[in-house]
């Protein structure tokens, strides 16, 4: 059993898989980090593990954790089954590095388009010789909810809501149009580029408001909420061979 650990911006999502195959996921606060590993690794009797961290944790717990299991904590100088053509891989981040782990082990010899819609959007290309290149970054809804209010002195704080319309007839409708159609736009108008340069693209659509957007998009996408940890276990499998 593997021991799967995706520290986010807003939350730490901790999964077991049994060789491939997700058989636990939870969503769980700092509070609460350590114990509940502890309880999973004695539950699923985990022997390895992986951790991915793009906000901070923690050194002590990595350790407390590291006592018990053999645990990986990925990075860039980490081993994985790509070629990373990335011109700055220092800066790469690791939930980068791990979705595009899993494009390679679910569609081999394939040009993937990740896009992983979470505090920030990022978009993520693979080629089906297995090169990774780039993509791109832009803020996701909430941040762009947030920097409207944020940066403006009248404009209200929203959360993301679904209008069907293009005129906004009140200010709220105005933006919510304006983020979640502007989000909308950008992700179709991406995919399409990409198409345009590879005509066999597969795009898979993950993160935390994948189930928002998923149904809204004029574009065919796998929707798939676990690819990150799909992709981390790929990385430890691969590291333990």
């Amino acid at each position: 059993m593997n021991l799967i650990i995706d520290v986010g911006n807003t939350r730490i999502k901790i999964a077991v898989f049994k060789q491939s195959e997700i058989i636990h996921t939870e969503s769980i606060i700092n509070e609460n980090f350590l114990s509940i590993v502890f309880e999973t690794i004695e539950k699923f009797n985990i022997k390895y593990g992986i951790i991915s961290s793009v906000a901070f944790i923690n050194n002590n717990d990595f350790l407390k954790i590291q006592e018990r299991i053999t645990l990986i904590e990925l990075d860039y100088s980490t081993k994985v089954p790509f070629k990373n053509d990335y011109s700055t891989p220092k800066t790469l981040g690791v939930d980068r590095i791990a979705l595009v782990s899993a494009a390679i082990a679910k569609f081999p010899k394939k040009n993937v388009l990740i896009i992983d819609a979470g505090t920030c959007i990022t978009y993520d290309f693979l080629s089906k010789n297995g090169i990774y290149f780039g993509g791109a970054i832009s803020p996701g809804l909430k941040m762009r909810y947030n920097s409207l209010n944020y940066f403006t002195k009248k404009l209200p704080q929203l959360s993301y809501k679904e209008v069907d319309l293009l005129i906004g007839n009140s200010t709220n409708e105005s933006i919510h149009i304006g983020v979640v159609g502007g989000i909308l736009n950008e992700i179709d108008g991406f995919i399409n580029l990409y198409k345009e340069k590879n005509k066999e693209l597969t795009v898979v659509l993950t993160g935390g408001d994948v189930n928002f957007l998923a149904n809204r998009l004029k574009n065919g996408i796998f929707a798939n909420p676990n690819f990150l940890l799909e992709g981390l276990n790929n990385i430890l499998i691969h590291n333990l061979k």
